[in-house]
């Protein structure tokens, strides 16, 4: 369940209550006059389920309330209401499956961010995998994939290319890229500076890595194992269920095959460079494509649920 403040312009009030009325899923409707002063207009309040959210926040946005009033959406966890229970039995559809388009957009422009923030945790991760793959430690690679947030702009293209939002693409191209050329670098440094402490040497770099030789060796395991990932991480985010993204940065070799990257490049090892370029390539592109294709399916079958109207 959702719960909708909204701030109206007295002259539009009539026309968002009736709004409400009409779409299945909406329930405990509020209206105060008056009550909003910045802007000024009258306050609002509704829940509605899940599923019934994305055609009432699109209806709200064309009646002008986006540039004129307000709109805020919160998630319910607890409702004890047997209108609540009614409403989200009579909309249609699941609310699992349900994708709300502004929350997803928004969601992933704040993650898709070159802050600072951003930065500090894909550098850290990358340094993190650089002591896995020397140590040839497979807990650090572990660790580091769960510290990588570059989960944020990959999903922020997918969303992008299927919302036709170019600002957003740019937006997540740019974390993405400048993201992973800052951490290699760093790690680069990092990589010479253990070397210099007698931590790092070229010997280990070289020797048999059991547990995280895959990092440098793509196949096309690689590429499912990144599909399936990215299928199950754009799954999490449109569905509200943020614990399977833990699950789903352990899976991918992105973290793992910088920092191998950069390591190597560090003792100008170009094999395993390479290798390990091709790796993380592969990896990015599996999540983006899939991404994009469940997006582009979610929306395919959401459209053809059947829409009810209340009798007003």
């Amino acid at each position: 369940m959702l719960h909708l403040r909204l701030i109206s312009p007295p002259e539009r009030t009539e026309d968002v209550v009736r709004l409400i009325e009409r779409t299945v899923g909406t329930t405990h409707l509020v209206v105060l006059p008056g009550a909003a002063r910045d802007p000024a207009g009258d306050l609002v309040l509704c829940d509605v389920a899940r599923e019934a959210g994305d055609p009432l926040l699109t209806g709200l946005q064309r009646l002008g309330l986006e540039d004129e009033g307000a709109i805020a959406v919160e998630n319910v966890d607890l409702t004890l209401s047997r209108r609540a229970d009614r409403a989200e039995k009579d909309a249609p559809g699941e609310a699992a499956d349900a994708v709300l388009w502004d929350h997803l957009t928004e969601a992933t422009h704040e993650e898709s961010t070159l802050s600072a923030t951003y930065l500090a945790f894909i550098t850290l991760a990358t340094m993190i995998a650089a002591c896995g793959v020397v140590l040839d430690n497979a807990v650090l690679i572990v660790g580091a994939m769960a510290v990588g947030p570059e989960f944020g702009p990959l999903a922020g293209i997918s969303t992008a290319a299927v919302q036709r939002q170019p600002r957003l693409a740019l937006r997540s191209v740019v974390a993405l890229i400048g993201g992973f050329a800052v951490a290699m670098a760093v790690t680069v440094g990092f990589s010479w500076f253990m070397d210099a402490l007698g931590l790092f040497s070229e010997r280990q770099l070289e020797a048999d890595r059991p547990n995280t030789a895959f990092v440098y060796a793509p196949d096309w395991f690689s590429f499912i194992v990144a599909v399936l990932a990215g299928i199950a991480g754009t799954l999490s985010l449109t569905s509200a269920k943020s614990g399977a993204l833990v699950g789903v940065a352990i899976s991918v070799t992105t973290v793992p095959a910088a920092a191998n990257a950069a390591v190597a490049l560090s003792y100008g090892d170009t094999r395993q460079t390479w290798g390990s370029s091709e790796q993380l390539l592969l990896n990015l592109l599996g999540i983006v494509l899939a991404g994009t294709l469940t997006l582009v399916l979610q929306k395919w079958l959401w459209s053809r649920q059947p829409r009810k109207v209340n009798a007003v």
